[in-house]
């Protein structure tokens, strides 16, 4: 049986169990507003803080989850504390990056040593770096596309992954986060991929014990960077 003979199957199937038919057009117009209108779900009172304090709990949500979180005033700031991150951490001065525009314009200068690798990862590399799309307030969460910028192979595959985030792109809610992406991506248009990082890759799934790094980095430092977008507000 063919894909598209299976998904009618399955369709059918739903629809006798709702008892309705395949043109009813009250059942149609609902399902066209309700994808043209966006409505929000519920959104907690703590995503609708002043702006620092969003930023203060969006820094005390990811901490929380095991992440380590520094902040730079300028973009060109962030090469030396990735650097000054690696040698804490002991690791090589070697970080797998993709070709987002904004990372490559950093003055990379400053941290002479850094070894810059561009392209997906193949599961060797030690640390990756990523430019999130945005910051989540309300869990502590960054939100990452996937495409030839950051590709999602770096969110999973090296063993320390550094996150990018400018200030200004720290929202309050995850409602907020989507209505980003729809305007810069368009109406009914996605990424091929969005992943929600919040810390570590952990698990308790034997015997309740916590692992770290189970399924992908054991470490995440995320860096956030001002920037004149932010000064403006």
């Amino acid at each position: 049986m063919s894909r598209p003979d299976s998904r009618e199957k399955v369709l059918a199937a739903v629809r006798r169990s709702l008892e309705v038919g395949v043109d009813d057009p009250e059942r149609r117009l609902a399902v066209q507003k309700r994808l043209y209108d966006h409505r929000a779900n519920i959104v907690p009172a703590r995503t609708r803080l002043a702006r620092q304090d969003l930023l203060e709990q969006f820094r005390a949500m990811l901490e929380s989850q095991s992440a380590e979180v520094r902040e730079v005033a300028v973009p060109d700031a962030v090469p030396e504390a990735i650097a000054d991150c690696l040698r804490e951490h002991n690791l090589g001065a070697r970080i797998r990056m993709g070709e987002d525009p904004y990372l490559a314009a950093m003055d990379w200068d400053r941290a002479s040593s850094l070894e810059r690798l561009g392209g997906p990862s193949d599961g060797t590399d030690e640390v990756g770096l990523s430019h999130a799309f945005a910051g989540i307030s309300e869990t502590g969460t960054l939100l990452l596309v996937s495409g030839a910028d950051n590709p999602t192979t770096l969110n999973f595959l090296p063993a320390m992954h550094i996150i990018v985030v400018r200030r200004s792109d720290v929202v309050g809610a995850y409602e907020d986060a989507w209505s980003r992406i729809r305007g810069a991506y368009g109406e009914r248009t996605m990424p091929r991929t969005v992943n929600l990082v919040s810390g570590p890759s952990r698990t308790a799934d034997i015997e309740q014990t916590l692992i770290m790094g189970a399924h992908g980095p054991v470490g995440l430092h995320v860096i956030v960077v001002g920037d004149a977008d932010d000064e403006a507000k």
